[in-house]
């Protein structure tokens, strides 16, 4: 259980805040929308943007093995009882049926039922941490990153391997030193 507490609580913050600011890299009006607000101190639009990031490219892609407790059948494929189901929960975090646009990235998305912390007897027991700690970490390298950009081609980024968990091995960023935002004290505002 501690084990299970520590990798839950730390691998997927890490990848929540890689894919997080990775997703952002390639979405400059969102990411751009999102620094405007914390500049003018708003942080509602932050709250919202944590969420959307984890429905968009979230750190866990796949749910642990469930068994099926009595035969049924889901989207025309029998499952007999005791037959292992793997949920894959960044397709369901994109589908269609669920989301408007759903592989637009909108940081303000209201209507944002994700999976990405799980769902019932299944919910993250971490997650108000872990929009915490996601929301201080965007507002951080955002206000006093202001031109935070990749330091390599998008094709020379690297993901770690797994069925679970997706994150990137590194991502390697730049910055102009000295460009910091004078709006850095967002964080006494979270």
């Amino acid at each position: 259980m501690a084990f299970i507490l520590l990798f839950a609580g730390f691998e997927t913050t890490v990848n929540l805040i890689g894919n997080g600011v990775h997703t952002l890299l390639h979405h400059p009006q969102e990411r751009e929308r999102l620094q405007r607000s914390l500049a003018a101190g708003e942080t509602e639009l932050l709250a919202t943007a944590v969420e959307e990031l984890l429905r968009y490219d979230g750190p866990v892609e796949l749910a642990t093995w469930r068994f099926a407790t009595e035969a049924l059948t889901i989207g025309g494929q029998r499952i007999a009882e005791g037959d292992p189901v793997l949920v894959v929960l960044a397709a369901a975090d994109r589908d269609p049926e669920r989301f408007d646009g759903p592989d637009s990235l909108d940081l303000s998305r209201r209507d944002n039922q994700h999976l990405g912390y799980g769902h019932g007897i299944h919910y993250c027991l971490g997650a108000p941490l872990a929009r915490l700690e996601g929301q201080a970490a965007l507002a951080t390298l955002l206000t006093r990153l202001p031109d935070l950009r990749l330091a390599v081609e998008p094709v020379d980024l690297r993901w770690r391997g797994g069925l679970i968990m997706r994150g990137l091995r590194t991502l390697p960023v730049e910055f102009t030193p000295g460009v910091a935002s004078e709006e850095s004290d967002t964080l006494s505002t979270l």
